[in-house]
């Protein structure tokens, strides 16, 4: 007996997108997200470009009826995406047609001008710029979201804020903490579970020591997150009180904590 695959959220919000556009718009979009909270740079420039691309292959076939071909290059993404905007359609939802291009042309831009995922300079600026074209990348999924599924604009949020957070079992939030379910674990292990389980976040020291029960604030620094910062599995900035988990970190986590817990 055959069982049918279970839609994701997205693929459900969505359900309005022609599938032409759907499956190839939600890969690039969730692979952007997944390379962006690993802080992988270079792949996510790859994804924000592709992300950038079946949009506008998705608004071309909305506002002129063609689109580019999968597979033809786009020559000039800029001259495409003002082309959508001049169009005299205006049975076509405004969004669709003149404000959605102008954030793709933005996406496009600072992945391309920016240099992200190449060497040079001074400053290394990769990290805030896919920040910045991922935030936008949310921003163009909402309103996707919104059009095609007559949401309004906070409930396509709820939707893609809720994709930044992974799942997993063992962690709950309850009155705004969380709690490790999963008994056995260490302080260190814990906190890793933690981190992942909201990638996007930065997390404060303190709540991270109040969540886990850890007895005093100053030995939680000293004995689990100090010891995790020299394993590179988190990044702690002793100034700020500030903990994130690095893409070691993530791996860490998924090789080893979730395989035991799906135990």
């Amino acid at each position: 007996m055959s069982t049918s695959k279970r839609s994701s959220p997205l693929d459900v919000a969505l359900a309005g997108v022609p599938a032409t556009f759907r499956a190839r718009l939600i890969t690039a979009y969730t692979g952007l997200k997944a390379a962006a909270s690993e802080g992988r740079s270079d792949l996510a420039g790859v994804r924000a470009g592709k992300f950038a691309e079946v949009s506008l292959r998705l608004l071309q076939q909305v506002v002129t009826g063609s689109f580019t071909p999968f597979g033809t290059q786009i020559q000039n993404f800029a001259d495409e995406c003002r082309k959508l905007i001049t169009a005299n359609v205006p049975t076509v939802v405004e969004s669709l047609r003149v404000i959605l291009p102008r954030a793709l042309v933005f996406i496009y831009t600072v992945r391309n001008k920016r240099g992200i995922g190449h060497v040079g300079g001074d400053v290394d600026a990769n990290t805030i710029a896919v920040a910045v074209i991922t935030r936008v990348a949310d921003w163009v999924m909402c309103e996707l979201i919104r059009v095609y599924h007559s949401l309004s604009l906070e409930e396509a949020q709820d939707i893609v804020d809720a994709l930044a957070s992974r799942h997993v079992p063992d962690v709950w939030e309850v009155g705004g903490k969380k709690r490790v379910l999963r008994e056995g674990l260490t302080g260190k292990q814990q906190t890793l579970l933690l981190l992942y389980s909201d990638p996007s976040s930065v997390l404060l020291a303190e709540d991270l020591c109040t969540w886990i029960e850890y007895s005093r604030l100053s030995d939680f620094r000293r004995d689990v997150l100090r010891p995790l910062h020299r394993a590179r599995w988190i990044e702690f900035d002793a100034e700020l009180d500030t903990v994130q988990l690095s893409p070691l970190g993530v791996r860490e986590v998924e090789e080893k904590l979730l395989d035991t817990s799906a135990t």
